[in-house]
């Protein structure tokens, strides 16, 4: 706004020059003054200019500072200023004066200056006067109210008042002068201080004249400073265009809405969503049509009448779109929350990357619920509707708090990526009772669940009681092979054996290369990188650096020169992100464009390689098998180094999600899968009894009884089951007023309610409980070791065996507090002592005590060191199961702090536990945490981050891409648009909590003792309209 100034004065002078000389301003008077007086022509056109005059035209839309004044002549000559100029001047006059018709000062400015600028001529002044002053004569409207009639409200409240302040003024000078003043004003008549001799008012014109100029002066002074202030005053600027847009979208959704709950066929402008939802795939993801089979699914009368749905198509079909239609029109249309349950944290992490940008856009928040974060139960929101996006674990409990707080029914629809995970294990079991309990507490919520590879369809059909679609759809053709020693052969499944001779390698191999690559895998790759990227699927972790390392022995020197800077920049951000180290694998195998990826990776590395292969900058990934269910990398060649994932044969789902990989929509034309056989696997390709009962039977669980079950019936296991809980004293049977044993109500205890909230693992909750309850007998707080020790993950314990010479090392630099905690659990130095040197042992120590403390040891020094690698080298452990084991610590420390927040023997817990989960979730300088909070911004990036100046998550959240793209290093535009939109979100949703918390603070309680409900209601809204200042 500093240019502003310059450019209006000269507009000012510009319309000064326009205008004319002073001469031809007295000869337009004296024009007027020979006019007759008694013409109402005349009269009504100097009305109707008196009226132009105070009314200033129609503005018109114009963004440009130097038009802000465009309406006025200038500041200090403009009529309708010298109109509001006069208007003060009545204000300002004292009572008394101010019911006087005339003043001989006011008749001489007033007969020189207003009246021949209004073109006002003398008779129509004096028959103003006669009309003001004879009661026969009918008053024509007031000046005061013709002049507020063109004046501003905002202006009116200031004359207002100074009149107030005029009026206190005037009565004191009043008392001080006496009635002399007031007697010599009223006595002499008008006409006779005009007829006064022009000597003895010169004097009394003079100074009166120079104190009105400098009153209009003041007035204009006063006028222009606060036009200007106002102009330059920094309010947030909306643009019209801005405004028709948000109008226009809020149209569309109330339009959709409607649409959506009638039974008509017409699906608005983008499947009854907004059309500003197909201008942000467009924009954000590059999709301008959807797929046939998409359009589809999403016109299925079940879709129509929200029934569940089970859709199945190959990977890379686009299953996720319409998923994410669906939500689109749960959130903005019907006006629900939405849950979205997906295998992997990556992946949620991911997912929330991705959609930050349209909640931003079209007015609803994204929640992450991974880890250690998410709030249970969730924030209530009155107008903006959550998308809650979450992995297995967390999504069950936040559906256990939404059950808990009487909201399942706020949630109106339930999306699961890869369902087929039902079937797996334990985590199988967590999300079969997540969506047996939503089907069993809520009629209204609709479950949507997809998958590439899904077997027993019937069956998982009859448990969600959901319509299937399916489709063998896939953007680029996908062609499975086999090799078998130097021959590959084409899958087809109308063949005899089921499959086809398809070709011989013809690759020359040295005796050295036969012995080093058995399979040719050198030949299969270099078929393709590094023109086009390759994945190699391998049994373990050890196997995929072995083979890397191996490729790149072989692999042609030309590979070198292929993008050798950006391979340079890549091994320079891993240092950065590893402290100042780089794997040597990774440091050999990344010229050549090869690296490893596994989960011995940290996060960083993981991210930074992601990202280089996504780019094009590394061609090749040796790989395991979570890789295929992680995070979207596709390839043109997908080779599987062997049937088996670690020692256990290659399961059919585990297949297809592996070769789904191959081929990438808009780049491949085809995809290649490669399955490397020897000849030996060429072969092998509620609340009572009854109630928990009848819930038993609708679980997958019970679907499928009469296949798993051969020794006992569903009744014995749900009894058994029901016995345990009662040992372990989660729950308490009420037998008091019922009749029949299978009516007897179960109750859940104290205990049980706490291992609900935190998600417990019941195998460990009683395990827990006693850990906690004993640690209140000599908690110590001198060091963080006693409560990371009360937070290390029960599950990782089996699978640790300690290095015991590392063991003592540590233990013996311990400090006497920290060696305290160890006596409290029983360890005592000599036990280590006589470990680490192999002597025999008679005491019995707990080996789970000894080996959690172990385990606690490597938190505790991650925590004062938060350098993975230098952790690594000193407990002889790779630094990727430090990274897992630091991220399972932060997740437990969360469940273990719901575990207390119910459990009121434990308050001392909860405080102590909060900063422990933040300190484990990110372990970092205190300064980076604010930025860490961002999805995508890890530590290394933090650290770009705040030293370019980005202290924070406004910082973040205001920053602009572009200016972020050519400030941080190695960051990409998308990165950047990403990390703003995520920051945006985050910070939305905090003020969003901050202004719903003060609304309910000013809100009036509803059970308020006296207050009717009528009254409630009424009081409620304005309460909540206070809160909104």
């Amino acid at each position: 706004m500093e240019d502003g100034g310059p450019r209006i004065r000269r507009r000012v002078s510009v319309r000064k020059r326009s205008r004319g000389s002073l001469e031809s301003l007295r000869a337009a008077a004296a024009a007027a003054e020979l006019q007759p007086a008694g013409d109402p022509e005349d009269e009504a056109a100097a009305g109707s200019r008196r009226r132009k005059t105070g009314s200033p035209e129609p503005a018109q839309e114009n963004d440009s500072e130097e038009d802000m004044f465009s309406d006025y002549d200038s500041f200090a000559e403009n009529s309708f200023l010298a109109q509001v100029d006069d208007l003060e001047q009545k204000c300002m006059q004292p009572p008394e004066h101010r019911t006087l018709a005339t003043d001989s000062a006011t008749q001489d400015v007033c007969s020189d200056g207003i009246t021949n600028k209004l073109g006002i001529s003398d008779s129509e002044n004096n028959k103003c006067i006669k009309n003001q002053s004879d009661p026969d004569v009918p008053a024509g409207p007031e000046p005061e109210n013709e002049l507020l009639f063109d004046v501003p409200s905002s202006q009116i409240l200031y004359f207002e008042s100074m009149q107030n302040s005029s009026n206190d003024l005037g009565g004191q000078c009043t008392k001080e002068g006496g009635g002399n003043s007031h007697k010599s004003s009223n006595e002499e008549p008008a006409c006779s201080r005009k007829e006064r001799p022009q000597q003895q008012t010169d004097d009394f014109s003079k100074v009166r004249a120079s104190a009105e100029t400098d009153r209009r002066k003041s007035i204009t002074d006063r006028l222009k400073s606060a036009m200007t202030g106002n102009a330059t005053a920094q309010t947030p600027v909306f643009s019209r265009s801005k405004q028709l847009r948000e109008t226009l979208l809020s149209d569309e959704i109330s339009v959709a809405r409607k649409a959506i709950e009638s039974p008509a066929d017409d699906l608005g402008p983008f499947y009854s969503l907004p059309s500003k939802v197909r201008d942000l795939y467009a924009q954000l993801k590059g999709i301008k049509k959807l797929y046939d089979w998409q359009h589809t699914c999403l016109t299925l009368s079940s879709v129509q009448e929200r029934k569940n749905l089970i859709y199945s198509l190959p990977t890379s079909g686009g299953k996720t779109l319409v998923a994410e239609i669906l939500m689109l029109q749960e959130l903005l249309c019907r006006q629900k929350d939405v849950l979205m349950i997906l295998p992997y944290v990556a992946i949620v992490q991911e997912k929330i990357s991705s959609l930050s940008s349209f909640g931003i856009e079209l007015g609803f928040f994204v929640e992450e619920y991974a880890g250690s974060k998410g709030r249970f139960p969730p924030t209530k929101r009155r107008e903006k509707k959550s998308l809650y996006i979450a992995t297995i674990e967390k999504g069950h409990s936040l559906v256990n708090a939404l059950i808990e707080a009487g909201r399942i029914s706020t949630l109106g629809l339930v999306v699961v990526d890869e369902l087929h995970m039902i079937g797996e294990g334990g985590r199988g079991a967590i999300l079969e009772m997540t969506l047996a309990k939503v089907l069993y507490t809520s009629k209204t919520t609709q479950i949507i669940g997809m998958s590439a590879t899904l077997n027993n369809v019937e069956d998982l059909q009859e448990f969600l009681q959901a319509e299937y679609y399916t489709s063998q759809f896939r953007p680029v053709e996908l062609k499975e092979y086999l090799k078998v020693n130097d021959t590959i052969y084409e899958v087809d499944s109308r063949a005899a054996d089921g499959m086809t001779f398809s070709r011989l390698l013809n690759y020359k191999y040295s005796d050295a290369l036969k012995r080093m690559d058995p399979d040719h895998l050198v030949a299969l790759v270099t078929e393709v990188i590094p023109t086009y990227s390759c994945l190699v699927f391998c049994p373990s972790k050890k196997n995929c650096e072995n083979v890397a390392e191996m490729l790149c022995k072989f692999l042609s020197k030309d590979y070198l020169n292929h993008r050798e800077k950006e391979k340079c920049e890549v091994i320079k951000n891993l240092r950065n992100v590893g402290g100042g180290k780089v794997c040597p694998v990774l440091k050999r195998t990344i010229p050549f464009g090869v690296a490893y990826h596994h989960s011995g990776l940290t996060s960083d590395e993981r991210k930074l390689l992601e990202e280089a292969y996504s780019t094009g900058v590394l061609c090749l990934f040796t790989c395991t098998s979570t890789l295929a269910a992680g995070v979207n990398l596709p390839a043109r060649r997908v080779i599987l180094r062997a049937p088996y994932v670690a020692r256990e044969f290659l399961k059919r789902n585990q297949y297809k999600q592996m070769i789904g990989r191959a081929g990438r929509a808009g780049i491949d034309t085809v995809g290649e899968s490669i399955l490397l056989l020897q000849e030996k696997d060429k072969q092998q390709i509620a609340t009572s009894l009854g109630d928990i009962y009848q819930f038993m039977n609708g679980t997958f669980f019970g679907v499928q009884q009469k296949i798993l079950l051969k020794e006992k019936s569903l009744w014995e296991i749900t009894v058994e089951s029901l016995g345990c809980l009662t040992e372990k004293g989660l729950l308490h049977r009420d037998s008091r007023g019922a009749s029949e044993e299978f009516q007897c109500p179960f109750r859940i205890t104290r205990l049980g309610q706490a291992a609900l909230k935190g998600a417990i693992d019941l195998a460990y909750c009683d395990t827990l409980y006693r850990d906690l309850k004993k640690g209140l007998e000599g908690l110590v707080l001198e060091s963080l070791l006693h409560l990371v020790y009360l937070t290390t993950p029960y599950d990782l314990v089996a699978q640790t065996e300690p290095d015991w010479m590392v063991y003592f090392r540590q233990f013996s630099q311990l400090s006497p507090a920290e060696q305290n905690v160890a006596a409290l659990l029983g360890v005592s130095e000599s036990f280590i002592g006589k470990k680490a040197s192999g002597q025999a042992i008679r005491k019995k120590v707990d080996k789970n005590i000894v080996n959690r403390l172990y385990l606690s040891f490597v938190l505790y020094s991650l925590l004062k060191e938060t350098n993975v690698w230098s952790v690594s080298e000193k407990f002889n452990m790779p630094r990727g199961y430090i990274q897992n084991l630091l991220t399972g610590a932060a997740s437990f420390s969360s469940c273990v702090l719901h575990f207390c927040e119910e459990l009121e023997e434990f308050w001392v817990y909860r405080a102590l536990f909060v900063e422990l989960t933040k300190k484990l979730t990110y372990c970092a300088k205190a300064e980076l945490i604010p930025l860490m909070e961002v999805t995508g911004v890890l530590e290394g990036r933090a650290k770009q981050l705040y030293s370019a100046g980005y202290k924070s998550l406004m910082h973040l959240a205001n920053a602009d891409p572009e200016v972020l793209v050519r400030t941080i290093d190695h960051l990409s535009r998308r990165q950047a648009k990403q990390i703003v939109s995520s920051a945006k979100m985050l910070l939305h949703e905090k003020a969003e909590a901050l202004q719903e918390e003060a609304e309910e603070l000013l809100r009036l309680p509803p059970d308020l003792p006296g207050l009717g409900a009528a009254n409630t209601d009424k009081a409620g809204s304005r309460a909540g309209g206070t809160a909104l200042w």
